[in-house]
C-alpha cells in the first residue's frame, strides 16, 4: 500500500522547468547591473536582487557569490496571468548570477514554456514565446564582453 501511495503523490507532482544557463564574460557584480539595465532598458522593472550569499555570510554560512534578480514588464506577464492565474506563481521572471564550481559566472534562469504550461499557460500562447525572446536577449546583453 505504502509504494502506490508514494507512487501516486510522485505523479502528482508537477515537472520542474529545464534549467538554461550561460556563461558570463563578467564577474557577478558585474553581471548583475549588466543584466538590471539592460531588463531596465527593454522597458522592465527590477523588483529586487536577492545576495543569497550574503544571507549565508549573515548566519556564519557561505556560499559563492550569487544573487538572484527578480524582475517582470506588466506588458509581457499580464498576459500569461491572464490565461492562466497561477502564472502569478512564477512571475515576475527571476534570473539567478552565480559562481560556479570552476570559479566561472553564469546566468540561469527557467525554460519558460515548460515553468508556464506547469502553471496553466497554453503551450501554445504567445506569451510563452515573447518571455523566452526576452530572457535570451536580456541575458546574452548581461553576459556579453563588450
Amino acid at each position: 500500500m505504502i509504494p502506490l501511495v508514494l507512487a501516486l503523490l510522485m505523479a502528482a507532482q508537477p515537472a520542474r522547468a529545464e534549467v538554461l544557463s550561460r556563461e558570463s564574460a563578467h564577474d557577478v557584480p558585474a553581471t548583475v547591473a549588466r543584466l538590471e539595465a539592460a531588463a531596465e532598458a527593454a522597458g522592465a522593472r527590477v523588483f529586487a536582487s536577492v545576495p543569497h550569499s550574503a544571507g549565508a555570510a549573515s548566519i556564519g554560512e557561505s556560499l559563492p557569490p550569487m544573487v538572484l534578480v527578480i524582475f517582470g514588464n506588466p506588458k509581457i506577464g499580464t498576459p500569461a496571468i491572464h490565461a492562466a492565474p497561477h502564472a502569478g506563481l512564477v512571475l515576475p521572471l527571476r534570473v539567478l548570477v552565480h559562481e560556479d564550481a570552476a570559479g566561472v559566472t553564469r546566468l540561469s534562469w527557467e525554460e519558460p514554456g515548460a515553468m508556464l504550461t506547469a502553471v496553466g499557460v497554453p503551450a501554445d500562447a504567445p506569451v510563452i514565446a515573447a518571455i523566452a525572446k526576452a530572457l535570451d536577449g536580456l541575458t546574452a546583453k548581461a553576459a556579453a564582453a563588450e
